[in-house]
Protein backbone atom coordinates (compact mmCIF):
# COMPACT_ATOMS: atom_id res chain seq x y z
CA UNK A 1 0.00 0.00 0.00
CA UNK A 2 2.64 2.19 0.91
CA UNK A 3 4.51 1.67 -2.34
CA UNK A 4 1.77 2.33 -4.19
CA UNK A 5 1.05 5.66 -2.44
CA UNK A 6 4.61 6.88 -3.11
CA UNK A 7 4.32 5.80 -6.95
CA UNK A 8 1.11 7.63 -6.81
CA UNK A 9 2.82 10.74 -5.47
CA UNK A 10 6.14 10.48 -7.66
CA UNK A 11 3.43 10.14 -11.09
CA UNK A 12 1.84 13.45 -9.69
CA UNK A 13 4.78 15.27 -9.29
CA UNK A 14 6.08 14.16 -12.54
CA UNK A 15 3.44 15.50 -14.48
CA UNK A 16 3.06 18.42 -12.46
CA UNK A 17 6.99 19.04 -13.83
CA UNK A 18 5.78 18.20 -16.93
CA UNK A 19 3.01 20.99 -17.08
CA UNK A 20 5.86 23.24 -16.39
CA UNK A 21 8.07 24.64 -19.36
CA UNK A 22 10.35 27.73 -19.38
CA UNK A 23 10.01 30.89 -22.06
CA UNK A 24 11.87 33.82 -22.10
CA UNK A 25 10.99 37.47 -21.56
CA UNK A 26 12.72 40.54 -21.25
CA UNK A 27 14.16 39.70 -18.11
CA UNK A 28 15.40 36.58 -18.65
CA UNK A 29 13.68 32.93 -18.32
CA UNK A 30 10.78 32.37 -16.88
CA UNK A 31 8.55 29.41 -15.66
CA UNK A 32 5.08 28.85 -15.79
CA UNK A 33 2.66 26.32 -14.84
CA UNK A 34 0.55 25.54 -17.91
CA UNK A 35 0.28 26.50 -21.55
CA UNK A 36 -2.00 30.08 -21.05
CA UNK A 37 -5.29 30.20 -22.83
CA UNK A 38 -6.80 33.04 -20.76
CA UNK A 39 -4.44 36.05 -21.82
CA UNK A 40 -4.26 39.58 -20.58
CA UNK A 41 -2.10 42.21 -23.10
CA UNK A 42 -1.36 45.68 -21.11
CA UNK A 43 -0.20 47.27 -23.72
CA UNK A 44 -1.26 47.74 -28.29
CA UNK A 45 2.24 46.60 -29.04
CA UNK A 46 1.39 43.39 -27.13
CA UNK A 47 -1.81 42.91 -28.26
CA UNK A 48 -1.28 43.47 -31.56
CA UNK A 49 1.80 40.59 -31.21
CA UNK A 50 -1.21 38.07 -29.38
CA UNK A 51 -3.72 39.20 -31.84
CA UNK A 52 -1.29 38.17 -34.72
CA UNK A 53 -0.51 34.79 -33.12
CA UNK A 54 -4.71 34.08 -34.05
CA UNK A 55 -4.90 34.43 -30.00
CA UNK A 56 -8.00 36.98 -29.19
CA UNK A 57 -7.09 38.03 -25.36
CA UNK A 58 -9.24 38.44 -22.93
CA UNK A 59 -8.68 42.28 -22.35
CA UNK A 60 -6.36 44.77 -23.24
CA UNK A 61 -5.43 48.74 -21.78
CA UNK A 62 -7.36 51.43 -24.05
CA UNK A 63 -9.50 50.18 -27.31
CA UNK A 64 -10.57 53.53 -28.45
CA UNK A 65 -6.80 54.38 -28.86
CA UNK A 66 -6.06 51.46 -30.00
CA UNK A 67 -8.96 51.57 -32.63
CA UNK A 68 -7.87 54.98 -33.54
CA UNK A 69 -4.13 54.96 -34.44
CA UNK A 70 -3.27 51.16 -34.15
CA UNK A 71 -6.25 49.60 -36.48
CA UNK A 72 -4.56 46.55 -37.31
CA UNK A 73 -5.25 43.87 -36.77
CA UNK A 74 -8.62 44.86 -35.34
CA UNK A 75 -9.87 44.50 -31.85
CA UNK A 76 -12.39 42.01 -31.72
CA UNK A 77 -15.44 43.68 -29.76
CA UNK A 78 -15.34 40.74 -27.71
CA UNK A 79 -11.81 42.32 -25.85
CA UNK A 80 -12.52 44.24 -22.77
CA UNK A 81 -11.44 47.47 -22.34
CA UNK A 82 -9.38 47.65 -19.15
CA UNK A 83 -8.38 51.55 -19.12
CA UNK A 84 -5.56 53.77 -19.45
CA UNK A 85 -2.30 51.85 -20.06
CA UNK A 86 -0.22 53.58 -17.46
CA UNK A 87 -2.68 52.70 -15.02
CA UNK A 88 -5.14 49.34 -16.00
CA UNK A 89 -7.72 48.35 -13.78
CA UNK A 90 -6.27 46.17 -11.62
CA UNK A 91 -9.37 44.89 -9.77
CA UNK A 92 -11.05 44.09 -13.45
CA UNK A 93 -7.92 42.17 -14.27
CA UNK A 94 -8.31 40.15 -10.83
CA UNK A 95 -11.85 39.15 -11.60
CA UNK A 96 -10.69 38.00 -15.52
CA UNK A 97 -8.59 35.20 -13.77
CA UNK A 98 -6.15 35.64 -16.71
CA UNK A 99 -3.14 32.65 -16.60
CA UNK A 100 -0.86 34.92 -17.95
CA UNK A 101 -0.69 39.00 -18.55
CA UNK A 102 2.03 40.61 -20.72
CA UNK A 103 3.14 43.71 -19.74
CA UNK A 104 6.00 46.36 -21.57
CA UNK A 105 7.38 49.60 -20.50
CA UNK A 106 4.82 51.52 -19.58
CA UNK A 107 3.59 49.12 -16.75
CA UNK A 108 6.81 48.25 -15.83
CA UNK A 109 6.12 49.56 -12.18
CA UNK A 110 2.77 47.69 -12.04
CA UNK A 111 4.52 44.04 -12.33
CA UNK A 112 4.78 43.60 -8.58
CA UNK A 113 0.97 44.34 -8.37
CA UNK A 114 0.20 42.46 -11.28
CA UNK A 115 2.27 39.24 -10.17
CA UNK A 116 -0.31 38.77 -6.98
CA UNK A 117 -3.13 38.18 -9.81
CA UNK A 118 -1.08 36.06 -12.09
CA UNK A 119 2.18 35.52 -13.99
CA UNK A 120 3.62 38.61 -15.60
CA UNK A 121 5.93 38.09 -18.43
CA UNK A 122 8.08 41.64 -19.12
CA UNK A 123 8.68 42.31 -23.13
CA UNK A 124 10.72 45.41 -23.43
CA UNK A 125 10.81 46.34 -26.98
CA UNK A 126 11.50 49.89 -27.82
CA UNK A 127 15.01 51.21 -26.06
CA UNK A 128 17.79 53.48 -27.37
CA UNK A 129 20.37 50.96 -26.82
CA UNK A 130 19.20 48.05 -28.86
CA UNK A 131 17.26 47.40 -32.55
CA UNK A 132 14.08 48.14 -32.42
CA UNK A 133 12.73 46.14 -35.05
CA UNK A 134 14.85 43.36 -34.10
CA UNK A 135 13.15 42.78 -30.96
CA UNK A 136 9.87 43.30 -32.22
CA UNK A 137 10.50 40.52 -34.14
CA UNK A 138 12.66 38.17 -31.42
CA UNK A 139 9.60 39.38 -28.90
CA UNK A 140 6.94 37.82 -31.72
CA UNK A 141 8.60 34.35 -31.36
CA UNK A 142 9.45 34.60 -27.60
CA UNK A 143 5.29 35.25 -27.24
CA UNK A 144 4.65 32.57 -30.08
CA UNK A 145 6.42 30.15 -27.96
CA UNK A 146 4.61 30.97 -24.31
CA UNK A 147 1.12 30.94 -26.59
CA UNK A 148 2.35 27.16 -28.69
CA UNK A 149 2.13 29.06 -31.54
CA UNK A 150 5.78 29.01 -33.01
CA UNK A 151 5.17 27.68 -36.54
CA UNK A 152 2.65 30.43 -37.30
CA UNK A 153 4.65 32.87 -36.29
CA UNK A 154 7.53 31.73 -38.32
CA UNK A 155 4.74 31.08 -41.30
CA UNK A 156 3.96 34.83 -41.20
CA UNK A 157 7.70 36.21 -40.80
CA UNK A 158 8.35 34.67 -43.99
CA UNK A 159 5.69 36.09 -45.64
CA UNK A 160 6.20 39.27 -44.14
CA UNK A 161 9.90 38.99 -46.23
CA UNK A 162 8.31 38.47 -49.15
CA UNK A 163 5.96 40.75 -49.05
CA UNK A 164 8.35 43.22 -48.67
CA UNK A 165 10.71 42.33 -51.28
CA UNK A 166 8.36 42.20 -53.97
CA UNK A 167 7.13 45.82 -53.00
CA UNK A 168 10.54 47.15 -53.03
CA UNK A 169 11.07 45.58 -56.93
CA UNK A 170 7.22 46.61 -57.87
CA UNK A 171 8.86 50.70 -56.34
CA UNK A 172 11.78 49.80 -58.63
CA UNK A 173 9.44 49.45 -61.69
CA UNK A 174 7.77 52.77 -60.65
CA UNK A 175 10.11 54.96 -60.48
CA UNK A 176 12.86 54.10 -63.18
CA UNK A 177 15.07 56.90 -62.89
CA UNK A 178 15.83 56.01 -59.39
CA UNK A 179 14.20 56.10 -56.18
CA UNK A 180 14.02 59.38 -54.36
CA UNK A 181 15.30 60.12 -51.13
CA UNK A 182 12.19 59.78 -48.42
CA UNK A 183 11.26 60.88 -45.02
CA UNK A 184 8.57 59.82 -42.88
CA UNK A 185 6.77 61.50 -39.93
CA UNK A 186 3.91 62.68 -37.62
CA UNK A 187 2.52 66.18 -37.14
CA UNK A 188 2.79 67.04 -33.05
CA UNK A 189 0.48 70.30 -34.20
CA UNK A 190 1.00 72.82 -36.61
CA UNK A 191 4.56 74.28 -36.01
CA UNK A 192 6.41 71.02 -34.73
CA UNK A 193 6.59 67.06 -36.09
CA UNK A 194 7.87 63.81 -34.86
CA UNK A 195 10.40 63.19 -37.54
CA UNK A 196 11.13 59.55 -38.36
CA UNK A 197 14.73 58.15 -37.89
CA UNK A 198 17.54 55.52 -37.12
CA UNK A 199 15.72 52.68 -34.99
CA UNK A 200 11.93 53.69 -35.95
CA UNK A 201 9.74 51.02 -37.95
CA UNK A 202 9.23 53.87 -40.96
CA UNK A 203 12.93 54.40 -41.50
CA UNK A 204 13.66 50.54 -41.97
CA UNK A 205 11.04 50.06 -43.91
CA UNK A 206 11.46 53.01 -46.21
CA UNK A 207 15.45 51.71 -46.46
CA UNK A 208 14.03 47.92 -47.20
CA UNK A 209 11.81 49.43 -50.00
CA UNK A 210 14.92 51.13 -51.29
CA UNK A 211 14.36 54.41 -50.30
CA UNK A 212 17.42 56.08 -48.31
CA UNK A 213 16.58 58.51 -45.53
CA UNK A 214 16.05 62.46 -46.94
CA UNK A 215 16.90 63.59 -43.18
CA UNK A 216 19.80 62.55 -40.81
CA UNK A 217 19.23 61.69 -37.30
CA UNK A 218 20.37 60.21 -34.26
CA UNK A 219 19.15 56.61 -32.86
CA UNK A 220 16.46 56.89 -30.06
CA UNK A 221 14.33 55.11 -28.07
CA UNK A 222 11.39 55.43 -29.87
CA UNK A 223 13.39 56.36 -33.39
CA UNK A 224 11.73 59.73 -33.56
CA UNK A 225 13.38 63.75 -32.85
CA UNK A 226 10.56 66.25 -32.50
CA UNK A 227 11.41 68.71 -35.52
CA UNK A 228 9.80 72.48 -36.14
CA UNK A 229 7.96 72.17 -39.31
CA UNK A 230 10.28 75.09 -40.56
CA UNK A 231 12.91 72.87 -40.38
CA UNK A 232 12.06 69.96 -42.49
CA UNK A 233 12.47 72.85 -45.78
CA UNK A 234 15.97 71.01 -45.71
CA UNK A 235 14.27 68.42 -47.18
CA UNK A 236 15.19 70.20 -50.29
CA UNK A 237 15.05 66.54 -52.63
CA UNK A 238 12.91 64.39 -51.65
CA UNK A 239 9.30 63.02 -50.30
CA UNK A 240 7.60 63.42 -47.38
CA UNK A 241 5.33 61.44 -45.90
CA UNK A 242 3.42 62.11 -43.15
CA UNK A 243 0.99 59.47 -41.34
CA UNK A 244 -2.35 60.21 -40.54
CA UNK A 245 -4.37 61.03 -38.64
CA UNK A 246 -3.59 64.81 -39.18
CA UNK A 247 -5.60 67.41 -37.08
CA UNK A 248 -4.06 70.41 -38.63
CA UNK A 249 -4.57 70.44 -42.29
CA UNK A 250 -7.15 73.50 -42.12
CA UNK A 251 -3.79 75.84 -40.30
CA UNK A 252 -1.37 74.21 -42.39
CA UNK A 253 -3.18 75.44 -45.79
CA UNK A 254 -3.60 78.70 -44.52
CA UNK A 255 0.30 79.20 -43.91
CA UNK A 256 2.05 81.39 -46.05
CA UNK A 257 5.25 79.44 -44.55
CA UNK A 258 4.20 76.56 -45.12
CA UNK A 259 2.82 76.64 -48.69
CA UNK A 260 6.25 77.96 -49.30
CA UNK A 261 8.44 75.24 -48.64
CA UNK A 262 9.86 73.75 -51.54
CA UNK A 263 7.93 70.16 -51.43
CA UNK A 264 4.85 71.36 -50.40
CA UNK A 265 5.09 73.82 -54.09
CA UNK A 266 6.00 70.94 -56.28
CA UNK A 267 3.71 67.72 -55.06
CA UNK A 268 6.96 66.01 -53.07
CA UNK A 269 4.11 65.25 -49.66
CA UNK A 270 1.27 62.70 -49.38
CA UNK A 271 -0.69 61.25 -46.93
CA UNK A 272 0.07 58.03 -45.69
CA UNK A 273 -3.32 55.81 -43.88
CA UNK A 274 -2.89 55.51 -40.21
CA UNK A 275 -0.54 52.73 -39.07
CA UNK A 276 1.33 52.41 -36.09
CA UNK A 277 4.92 52.88 -36.41
CA UNK A 278 5.77 51.33 -32.21
CA UNK A 279 3.89 48.30 -32.63
CA UNK A 280 4.78 44.69 -32.95
CA UNK A 281 6.66 42.27 -35.49
CA UNK A 282 3.98 42.69 -38.13
CA UNK A 283 3.44 46.35 -37.80
CA UNK A 284 6.77 46.56 -39.83
CA UNK A 285 4.48 44.92 -42.84
CA UNK A 286 1.42 47.00 -42.35
CA UNK A 287 3.92 50.21 -42.66
CA UNK A 288 5.91 48.98 -45.59
CA UNK A 289 2.30 48.50 -47.18
CA UNK A 290 1.01 51.69 -46.49
CA UNK A 291 4.33 53.56 -46.96
CA UNK A 292 4.70 51.72 -50.33
CA UNK A 293 0.96 52.88 -51.30
CA UNK A 294 1.80 56.55 -50.58
CA UNK A 295 5.00 56.64 -52.93
CA UNK A 296 3.05 54.41 -55.89
CA UNK A 297 0.58 57.97 -55.56
CA UNK A 298 3.84 60.07 -55.67
CA UNK A 299 5.59 57.88 -58.67
CA UNK A 300 5.69 59.69 -61.93
CA UNK A 301 2.56 58.89 -64.21
CA UNK A 302 4.02 57.11 -67.37
CA UNK A 303 2.71 58.97 -70.01
CA UNK A 304 1.52 56.98 -73.39
CA UNK A 305 3.06 57.04 -76.34
CA UNK A 306 1.62 58.88 -78.97
CA UNK A 307 0.37 56.89 -81.65
CA UNK A 308 1.97 57.17 -85.00
CA UNK A 309 0.70 58.19 -87.85
CA UNK A 310 0.79 55.19 -90.93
Amino acid sequence: MLKRCVMVALLALSQAAWAQFYVQDSLGRQTLDKRPERVIALSWELAEQVLELDVVPLAISDIPGYSEWVRQPAMPEQVIDLGTRAEPNLERIAELKPDVIFASLGQRHLIPALSQIAPVLYYSTYQAGHDNVQAAIDNYRRIAHVLGQSELAERKLSAMEQRIAALSAELTRAFPAGKPLAVSLRFANPTAAWVYGKNSIPEYVLERLGFEPALDSRASQWGISQQKVLQLARVEQGLVLYFEPFYYQAEMDRSRLWQAMPFVKQGRIAPVAPTWSYGGAMSILYNAEALAATLFALAPQVQPEPEVAP
